[in-house]
């Protein structure tokens, strides 16, 4: 779980890793919360948005769901209350929180964690699928490679210098197998670009 406490500070963390879930509250040290959400969605379309806000009236809570939110709490909550509504918006379908995102012939799914490509399920590791779903959500920009380490590696993981490197590495290898029509580019110094090709 990541804490951020300004706009700032939240735009910078969505930048570097993709998150399944964002608690985001209206009133921050350097503006409106709800100014974050357009480009939240942007990066990460199959992201769930619980909006916290002391802001209680209707034309509040209508504006933090027109904006793009998936529910909206009012201060003071209870925990438990918190908890159940988590579990709500994660149970929504797929198709409700635009979880299938497309790249060339591959389809991932965020809501279940498959990847298809033209049509067909393809198996592939944990770890690459993590590379996968971060740069496919930005794909057409480069993704740095911390932000990749990030998302594929937990704060234990011993880190080999070319261990991302060699995940990368067979992830285009299965996706060229199965003419996936994407391409994965090192962007040197920098970190990783996927792109469709025709």
């Amino acid at each position: 779980m990541d804490h951020a406490a300004s706009l700032e500070a939240a735009r910078d963390a969505a930048s570097l890793a993709p998150f399944d879930l964002v608690l985001l509250d209206r009133t921050l040290p350097d503006g409106e919360g709800l100014s974050l959400l357009p480009s939240l969605r942007a990066s990460n379309p199959g992201v769930h948005v619980i909006v916290l806000s002391a802001r209680n009236g209707v034309a509040d809570r209508v504006a933090g769901l027109d904006t793009g939110a998936d529910d909206y709490l009012t201060k003071p909550f209870s925990t438990d209350e918190l908890l159940a509504r988590i579990r709500a918006v994660r149970r929504r379908p797929a198709e409700l929180a635009g979880a299938d995102i497309r790249a060339g012939g591959v389809v991932y799914d965020l809501a279940h964690e498959e990847v298809t490509v033209n049509g067909a399920r393809i198996d592939v590791p944990r770890r690459e699928l993590r590379v996968l779903a971060t740069l496919i959500q930005r794909r057409g920009r480069t993704v740095q490679r911390e932000a990749l380490e990030n998302a594929v590696f937990g704060f234990d993981d011993e880190i080999q210098s070319n261990t991302l490197d060699s995940h990368i590495s067979r992830l285009r290898r299965r996706l060229n197998a199965a003419e996936a029509r994407i391409e994965i580019h090192a962007i040197r110094g920098v970190g990783y670009l996927l792109r469709e090709v025709s």
